[in-house]
């Protein structure tokens, strides 16, 4: 009997795609681990190969890997196809349309809400752009700070409470460790304007250290610079991640709300 190894691996590369389109277990493609996350025009996509004309990045499905991460985002529940094309003398699998392919089949997936967990005393909500709004505007100025970036870690912290302290020890509106006051000088843990222009101007150290990049100081803010070193990037704990997101997207509404242009327009998958 005469087996066709291309059409193995064209197997083992649909099976791949499909496990990682629906989040359940990958098994059978120990040859096929790589998938493709393609943006291009504020749409996302997965291909077994990068598209030509987007912008991709290669996924890595370890070997040992339980279940399969969600690479779409955070989507909620939506509807796609997927496609097959010939690509370099390849069969290649995608949820993009593009010249030359045929529909292999339809899907719904289901991925996280665009809300994740709460992290931190501060629960998602609505911006609230009147809690000691002269203290995070001057703050800001002074610092060059993106003023809704400010507000939405007071906002995740500690929901503007400016009595609040934490299990770990973390006080006032912008939740500044002891350790920090004392690097920082603040007196008053509990003066809102004491922990807003401290926080600010850890803000501003975190983002100057990170070269702007607002996902590693929000990591740092929350876990500590030693932690972001440890691990060269943001940490793998669950509350750390869950409370970038959630700062990410208080840091979207507070944008919003004071009338700024949005940073990064939303994506949405790609048809």
């Amino acid at each position: 009997m005469r087996i066709n190894v291309h059409s193995i691996h064209a197997m083992s590369r649909r099976v791949l795609i499909l496990a990682i389109i629906m989040g359940v277990v990958c098994t059978g493609t120990a040859d096929a681990r790589t998938v493709y996350r393609c943006v291009r025009d504020g749409t996302v996509s997965l291909s077994t190969a990068p598209e030509p004309g987007s912008r991709c990045e290669a996924k890595t499905v370890e070997d040992d890997a339980g279940k399969v991460p969600n690479l779409w985002g955070a989507f909620g529940v939506f509807s796609g196809t997927l496609y097959e094309r010939e690509q370099d003398g390849t069969l290649v699998y995608g949820t993009r349309k593009l010249p030359g392919a045929r529909k292999f089949l339809a899907f719904t997936v289901a991925t996280p809400a665009a809300s994740p967990a709460h992290v931190g005393l501060g629960a998602l909500g609505k911006p609230r752009l009147n809690v000691h709004a002269n203290e995070f505007r001057n703050a800001a100025r002074v610092r060059k700070l993106d003023d809704a970036l400010l507000r939405a870690i007071a906002h995740a912290e500690s929901g503007f409470d400016a009595t609040a302290v934490s299990p770990k020890g973390a006080q006032g509106i912008m939740q500044l460790m002891p350790a920090v006051q004392q690097d920082y000088g603040v007196s008053d843990p509990f003066s809102p304007k004491q922990s807003i222009d401290a926080g600010a101007t850890l803000l501003r150290d975190l983002l100057r250290r990170y070269k702007g990049d607002v996902g590693l100081a929000v990591a740092a803010y929350n876990a500590g610079v030693g932690t972001v070193k440890k691990y060269g990037g943001p940490p793998p704990y669950a509350e750390t991640r869950e409370y970038v997101a959630k700062v990410k997207i208080l840091h979207a509404r507070y944008r919003a709300a004071m009338g700024l242009k949005p940073l990064d327009p939303p994506l949405r998958p790609a048809q």
